[in-house]
Formats: C-alpha cells, sequence, structure tokens
C-alpha cells in the first residue's frame, strides 16, 4: 500500500483527477488497458458524478483492473503467505506449471528484477502480487514459444523444401476489376514478412512499362517505381530472397526497359548469374540472403546465360514458342474472367499411345494442338536463373522433362482436382519443383481460398490477395509467424524426404498429439458498436491441418460482459499431423438477429504454442493488434 501511495500521491496533490489524468497513470504504473473499459469502470466509480475521482476512488479501478480473481487465485496456491512469493516457489511455479525445465533458479530471478514493482521486495528476491500480475501479463506469458519469434530452423535446404509466404497481384490494395493499383500493396505485403511478389507488366507511354491488372480499369503505377518501393522495403523484415514473379505481357522493347530497371535498381542484390556452388541444384535461403530472383519465361539453359555474361544484348529478341491446348486452362494472363474445364492433368496418363488421343471413363476427348509464340528479350530473360516459369502440363511431363530450375503455377481449380485424384504424384512434384498456386480468375472480389489444403501437399508457394482480410489471411499470418517470420518455413520432412508415403487425406503411422485447452477468461475483450460497454461474449477454438485434423469447439455465452468474462472450460483435440496444424482462437459477440459479431482472433501453428498458464493475444479483421485485448488459457499436449 506505501509503495501504491508514494507512486501516485504526487498526481492527486491538486485534488481529483480526470479520465485522461487517470489513463495516464494507469500507463505509468505498467497497466495496459483499453480506454473504453477504463471509461466506463471510471464512470461507474466517480461517485459525485463529476468526472474527476479521488486517490481511493482511483485505487478502486486500479484494483479492478490488476487484481483478476484466476490469477489471484493461482497466487495463492504458490504463495506461503498470500501476500508474497518466495524466489523458491516461483522457481516451483515455473517448473510445474509453466514447464520451465532448464535454468529455473536463473529465470525466476531474472523475472522478480523484471518485474517486480516494489524495490525492497525486490531486492530481498520475492514477489508481490504486483509482480506477478505485471509478468503473467507480459510477453513472456504469451502463448507464442520466444524461441519461434526468431529463424531458428536449417536454412541451408534447398529453396524447394520451404513453404515460402506469396501474394497475388501485389499491387491491388482493392478488387481486381475497378479498384486502385498501390505501391503500399507492395510495402505493406513485405513489411508482413511476404517474399513472392507478383508485378503484372504492360507498355507504357514515354515507353515506360507500368503496372496493373491488364484488361481491366485498374490504376497504373510505373514499373521503376514499383521496383524502387520493393528495394527500400524488400529486406526491412526478413533477409531471405525475394522473388518477383513478372507477369509480362510487355513488347521486348519495353521487356529491356524494364531489364535495365532492374539492374539499375537492385544493383549487386539481383541475382543475374548462378551461384558457383549451384550449378544443377536450386540454393539455399541462406545462400541467397539479401538477393532478389526474377520468376519470368526464359530462353536458353543457364549455361548458356553465364557464357553471355556482360555481353550487349540490347536489340537482341527470342521466340518462346508453347503448346496451348483447347481444353487446357490457359496461361494465367489470358484467363482473368473465366476459368475453363482442365483435362490433360487430370487425366494425366490415360493416353492412347498411337494416337495422342485421351480417354476418360469411355468417353475420348480429342485434343485441338495449337501453338503460340511470345517474343522475349534476351536482356530480360538472362536475368531469370533459378526461377523459371514453365507452364504445367502434367506430373508425368514434368517427372521426364522438368529442369531442377523450372516452375510451376497452377490455377486453385486444377489444384484442387490434382490433390484430390492424384495426392502422391502432386507431393512427388512438390518435392522437386517450387510450385506456385494462385486464385481463380473469377475471384473478381479479390476473395481467397483457404490455403491451408495447398500446404497439405507441399505447394511452396500459395498465393493469396494479402490486400482481403478474412479466415484466409488470418492462416497466412499464423503460419508464417513461425521461424522469426522470415516468409520461409521448412516443410515437414514427409513433404520433403522421397521415400516418404504420405497423403494428407489418407494418414497412416501417425504418432498423434493429445492438445488441451482450458480457456478461463477474456481480459478486456474489444466491444461491438452495438454492445454499449457489455457484449455477450464467446469463444471459437479452430483446428486446421490435413482433412482428419479439421475442426471446432466453442464455449458458452457469457452475457453482458466484454470486461472480464470466465469460461473456465476444457477443450481437447486429438491432432495427427500437428506439423501441419494450425490453431485458430476467434472470439465473437452473441446477435439473436444479424447473427454473431467477429471481436478478434488469434492463429498460430500448433508447435509453436507454450504450454501453461497464457495469454493469448487478438488481432482485428485487418489484421492489427488489439492489445490488451486478449484470453486468458491453460495449455498442455502430450504425444
Amino acid at each position: 500500500m506505501k509503495w501504491f501511495l508514494s507512486k501516485i500521491q504526487d498526481d492527486f496533490r491538486g485534488g481529483k483527477i480526470n479520465l485522461e489524468k487517470t489513463q495516464r497513470l494507469l500507463e505509468k504504473l505498467d497497466i495496459r488497458c483499453s480506454y473504453i473499459h477504463v471509461k466506463r469502470i471510471f464512470k461507474d466509480n466517480d461517485r459525485l458524478k463529476q468526472g474527476r475521482i479521488t486517490i481511493e476512488e482511483f485505487r478502486a479501478i486500479y484494483r479492478i483492473l490488476t487484481h483478476r480473481e484466476e490469477i489471484v487465485e493461482i497466487f495463492n496456491a504458490y504463495s506461503e503467505n498470500r501476500k508474497i512469493l518466495l524466489e523458491n516457489n516461483l522457481v516451483q511455479f515455473l517448473t510445474q506449471e509453466q514447464y520451465t525445465t532448464e535454468m529455473s533458479k536463473t529465470i525466476a530471478f531474472e523475472i522478480i528484477q523484471k518485474y517486480e514493482p516494489i524495490e525492497e521486495v525486490r531486492k530481498a528476491r520475492q514477489m508481490s502480487f504486483e509482480g506477478f500480475t505485471r509478468y503473467m501479463d507480459s510477453r513472456e506469458c504469451q502463448l507464442f514459444k520466444n524461441e519461434c519469434r526468431k529463424v531458428y530452423q536449417d536454412m541451408t535446404h534447398p529453396l524447394n523444401d520451404y513453404f515460402i509466404s506469396s501474394s497475388h497481384n501485389t499491387y491491388l490494395v482493392s478488387d481486381q476489376l475497378v479498384g486502385p493499383s498501390d505501391l503500399w500493396g507492395y510495402v505493406s505485403a513485405l513489411v508482413k514478412g511476404c517474399r513472392c511478389l507478383e508485378i503484372d507488366c504492360w507498355d507504357g507511354a514515354q515507353n515506360e512499362p507500368v503496372v496493373y491488372h491488364g484488361y481491366t480499369l485498374t490504376s497504373k503505377l510505373l514499373f521503376k517505381t514499383v521496383i524502387q518501393a520493393i528495394h527500400k522495403y524488400a529486406f526491412m523484415t526478413s533477409d531471405y530472397p525475394v522473388v518477383l514473379s513478372l507477369e509480362n505481357h510487355c513488347s521486348p522493347a519495353q521487356q529491356e526497359i524494364m531489364a535495365d530497371n532492374l539492374q539499375t535498381t537492385f544493383g549487386e542484390s539481383l541475382l543475374s548469374d548462378m551461384l558457383a556452388d549451384f550449378p544443377d541444384t536450386l540454393p539455399s535461403p541462406e545462400a541467397l540472403k539479401f538477393k532478389v530472383l526474377v520468376k519470368n519465361k526464359k530462353i536458353g539453359t543457364l549455361k548458356e546465360t553465364h557464357e553471355r555474361k556482360g555481353s550487349d544484348k540490347r536489340g537482341k529478341v527470342e521466340e518462346w514458342e508453347e503448346e496451348v491446348a483447347d481444353l487446357e486452362e490457359e496461361e494465367e494472363e489470358e484467363e482473368k474472367f473465366k476459368e475453363s474445364e482442365i483435362f490433360e492433368s487430370v487425366l494425366g496418363d490415360n493416353q492412347d499411345k498411337e494416337t495422342g488421343v485421351k480417354k476418360l471413363s469411355g468417353v475420348t476427348l480429342f485434343k485441338k494442338k495449337k501453338t503460340r509464340k511470345l517474343k522475349i528479350a534476351l536482356a530480360l530473360s538472362d536475368l531469370v536463373i533459378y526461377t523459371k516459369a514453365e507452364k504445367f502440363k502434367s506430373f508425368q511431363h514434368s517427372r521426364l522433362y522438368q529442369q531442377f530450375n523450372e516452375n510451376n503455377s497452377i490455377g486453385e481449380t486444377q489444384a484442387r482436382k490434382l490433390s484430390k485424384l492424384r495426392a502422391h504424384e502432386f507431393i512427388f512434384h512438390t518435392r522437386k519443383f517450387i510450385t506456385r498456386i494462385y486464385p481463380k480468375a473469377t475471384r473478381a472480389d479479390s476473395s481467397n481460398f483457404n490455403p491451408q489444403e495447398f500446404w497439405n501437399i507441399g505447394c511452396q508457394m500459395v498465393a493469396l490477395n494479402f490486400q482481403t482480410p478474412g479466415l484466409p489471411m488470418d492462416l497466412q499470418n499464423g503460419k508464417f509467424l513461425d521461424n522469426g517470420g522470415s516468409g520461409y518455413i521448412l516443410k515437414p520432412h514427409f513433404l520433403r524426404e522421397s521415400e516418404s508415403y504420405f497423403n494428407p487425406s489418407d494418414i497412416k503411422d501417425s504418432m498423434p498429439i493429445t492438445l488441451t485447452i482450458r480457456l478461463i477468461s477474456g481480459i478486456q475483450l474489444p466491444l461491438t458498436h452495438s454492445s454499449s460497454n457489455k457484449g455477450d461474449t464467446l469463444v471459437i477454438i479452430e483446428v486446421f491441418g490435413v482433412p482428419n485434423d479439421q475442426m471446432k469447439q466453442q464455449t458458452r455465452v457469457i452475457k453482458k460482459n466484454a470486461f472480464s468474462p470466465r469460461w473456465n472450460e476444457t477443450f481437447t483435440f486429438i491432432i495427427h499431423v500437428p506439423e501441419l496444424a494450425l490453431i485458430r482462437f476467434v472470439v465473437e459477440s452473441q446477435g439473436l438477429i444479424a447473427g454473431n459479431e467477429f471481436l478478434g482472433q488469434y492463429t498460430l501453428p500448433l508447435l509453436c504454442m507454450n504450454k501453461g498458464y497464457r495469454r493469448v493475444p487478438l488481432f482485428s479483421r485487418m489484421g492489427e493488434s488489439l492489445e490488451p485485448a486478449s484470453l486468458f488459457v491453460y495449455v498442455w499436449y502430450v504425444r
């Protein structure tokens, strides 16, 4: 009490204080609080209703905010006199409840030094309830493991062994038809750790290539301005390579300008030749640190590119000829608003060898072949090294002919069919070749598909519309929290090793994890526009992973309490493939007429979850932090 008064009495020398001063004083005391909740508590404790409170009324507000019953119960369970935790009591709590097995005595001492606000208690190597509540509210007690906040995975595997954070039509910040193109699309994606950006390039006026969604009314950006913005932010969040996926519709003359822009802007960062140690295998993210890779069509071999290095390529144009089948899906850039049925890849190798005719359930499909020729400037082609864009034909074709540096882009509809009909072959393909999945063209509103189904089969680049909030982007942001938010996550061994027979829809020989989550309470939950400070709150816990692991459970509704709802409900999940599992917490306010209203969510990989008493931070639909709004849980899992 003496400590508390010494901290606040100066602020009351002039008499009572108002709401703004109350908020500032709470912050000075290291109490994180939501203004909207403080405002309600202030109003409830302002006895004379004059908008000003006494020192005693402030103390009551402080206690409401800090003396949460569930924390008091834990403190009392380990404190011998219900007033102080001795250092040994704290060690006991850390080992028994927080699963801190190593150096727990050292850690306990550090916690006391860091969080105990009362000097004499701190010097005695003890902890008061004030210190304990500050520790329990700290980042150290968050659900997400501290070890996963830094790059901890082996980054020396080839690129195809990683999931890579990827965006689709990165330049759009709204819909696909009439919305604005904006540099912010690139900047915000890079800041979120995205490592593969899409740039749709077209001929522009004054010999300046432009970036926009072709054949639509979306606005235009200069290619060189886009490249300059990418250069500025490329390695702000992650040191690992950035891939520029070019949708190239430019004439050879403007392709040369693009090549010149890329070289001038990125300089030594632009990968324009093979790395000496990787002549015939994909390099690792470690070997490509701070490098920018161009993904585009390429003429000739890497050896030929190497031999041309330093030569004058101005005016040199090559023709690229490719087969287009009427029944095949057209290239991504040509199918902006419709998706054709895809037969070749789905039917795979069911073909009459003499006639070249496909068969399906007794039906014969005649495939009319035609080719088209594209002109490619050698200057741009030679900037493509390890990420050559190659049209996907079939798994058999890839097995026989695809080169190690050739990548495929497959539309979500075709990819979904293949994943259902030929999962094993698809996984075999993604073990060897970087595969990018992109949203179908009919998603004119920039909506997204669920990326989990394609991570389950090892697809490295699952490209989403980063500008569109919702479940798919929650999963994307949650997955790539791992490995220091570097945008590269090492795939599980069963999606990398050739002897594995993994099939996400038919799990054999799994070592399941039993996950138990006790959802204890909510802390200063966000309020809806209609809830007038008191919401009817509930929590949904969802598992995303292989089909067998997908499930959700929910709590009961706590009426008229968004400040400190207590659920104390326990949920158990059996998870067969924990390496692919994501856990999502969703908080909603019950609405009986218009349906439930989303309040906040948090998604993270199962294997990045701490055990013990943990705080779950909440994020808005747009991905912004809603601190101090959070959930308080107890987590336990065993394999």
